[in-house]
């Protein structure tokens, strides 16, 4: 038994139960960043900024700045530490020492949680893999309050956070910590940085006690969790809810003449790119890429009758989906819950997904996409040839319009999905001592 177990069970619980159905009236968020630097950052400050406009207090504690200005409008109460990232840090030695045991963010979390009471409280850690590391975990030792984290990523079951051998470009099936695991070098820059991530999941799984503290997990996907739960602790509960996306209904998009097959991404092996030209190659289709990475320079170069466009901003990739035939998402990695995707739907843009990932989670296949076999260059260019008729396009993109308006992923929707999550933990945790 954990301390922070022992500690809860010791306690009375007429002292902290809440009432059936009770909610929490102070939303602690933890998160590497306070500002949008990402996915967990947008969701994590999305969340907070809710939770303020619904009279809740909300205090957003993060290591590293700048703070979103969103955050200080909308009265979110923000503790930031100020500490670097690894795109800021004066030395790799001085970020790889933070993000493997942050003690002043150990430190500083729990004299927050000190203020706190247990009763009606709630912490939500969204992300702590790129500067607040599992050390944070000891600031919940001892303490009755109930912590539920979102999976936004593998980094919870996974040292390099992704399942994926980035070198080799395949998919990872070892048993993380194994032997085989750690003499795999499945890094994006080095073998040393991922035996450094090793080092640091050793940490997490049996110095930190974050796993013991968090019995409540959001899962983003039916695939997260596959991938996930045999490597989560059994008593660790998940509860599934969407992220939400920030985004209005324009109707169905004129498609008299439908444009191009689209990619929106970074431009690396995993993301699929390449195999994406391959396909619209063969079978002489126009494509157009939006995004940029490092195999850009030679895709240019192996693929000259191919568009492309370089990053675009928010509104400029909303353009182009309406305009597009159809989105072209090949990724090769466990996505768990590709936002682009959603987007695209949402613009009237029929998606053709690999089957690695969540995205085919969101398709149905003949109504509002596709899905074909990952890596498959001959699956990928048969579902993109099932667009290649205009009509066909035009009914496609105005199914995929409807079946996602139907039941959109809507902020409210997700801070009412989260809310219920944090109503469970509640409840569970004042009845360990029952």
């Amino acid at each position: 038994m954990t301390a922070a177990r022992a500690a809860l069970s010791a306690s009375p619980a007429r002292d902290r139960a809440p009432a059936a159905g009770a909610s929490p009236r102070t939303i602690v968020i933890v998160n590497d960043h306070a500002a949008m630097t990402g996915g967990a950052a947008m969701v994590a400050i999305q969340s907070a900024i809710g939770f303020a406009r619904r009279g809740l207090r909300v205090i957003f504690f993060a290591a590293t700045g700048p703070i979103a200005p969103e955050l200080r409008d909308n009265s979110v109460e923000t503790i930031c530490l100020g500490q670097p990232d690894i795109t800021t840090a004066s030395s790799p030695l001085a970020f790889v020492g933070v993000a493997t045991w942050n003690g002043l963010a150990r430190d500083k979390l729990s004299e927050l949680l000190d203020t706190l009471d247990p009763r009606d409280s709630v912490v939500h850690l969204h992300s702590w893999a790129k500067v607040l590391s599992p050390a944070i975990g000891r600031a919940f030792a001892g303490r009755e309050i109930p912590v539920v984290a979102t999976l936004h990523d593998f980094f919870w079951v996974c040292p390099n956070g992704g399942f994926f051998v980035y070198p080799a470009g395949e998919t990872c099936h070892r048993v993380p910590q194994s032997l085989d695991c750690l003499r795999t070098n499945c890094d994006q820059r080095s073998h040393a940085r991922k035996l450094w991530r090793s080092a640091r999941h050793w940490l997490l799984d049996h110095a930190s006690g974050l796993k013991d503290v968090c019995r409540h997990a959001i899962t983003l996907s039916a695939t997260q969790e596959r991938v996930a739960r045999p490597w989560l602790p059994p008593a660790m509960r998940l509860h599934r809810v969407d992220n939400p996306i920030d985004i209005q209904d324009r109707g169905v998009a004129d498609k008299t003449e439908p444009g191009p097959f689209l990619f929106v991404g970074r431009l690396a092996p995993e993301k699929g790119a390449r195999l994406f030209c391959e396909a619209a190659r063969a079978i002489g289709a126009r494509a157009r890429i939006v995004g940029d990475g490092p195999l850009r320079d030679e895709l240019q170069r192996d693929f000259p009758e191919h568009d492309f466009a370089g990053w675009k901003s928010a509104a400029e990739v909303t353009h182009e989906m309406r305009a597009a035939r159809a989105l072209v998402f090949p990724s090769v990695l466990y996505e768990g819950q590709p936002l682009t995707v959603y987007e695209a739907l949402a613009n009237g843009c029929p998606v053709i997904a690999s089957d690695a990932g969540a995205a085919v989670e969101a398709i149905e296949q003949d109504r509002n996409g596709f899905c074909f076999r990952s890596g498959d260059n001959a699956s990928l260019a048969r579902a993109m040839t099932q667009l290649a008729d205009d009509a066909r396009a035009r009914s496609m993109a105005r199914t995929a319009h409807e079946i996602y308006w139907r039941r959109p992923l809507t902020l409210d929707r997700h801070l009412d999905g989260v809310m219920a999550v944090y109503r469970a933990a509640m409840i569970a945790e004042a009845g360990i001592a029952v």
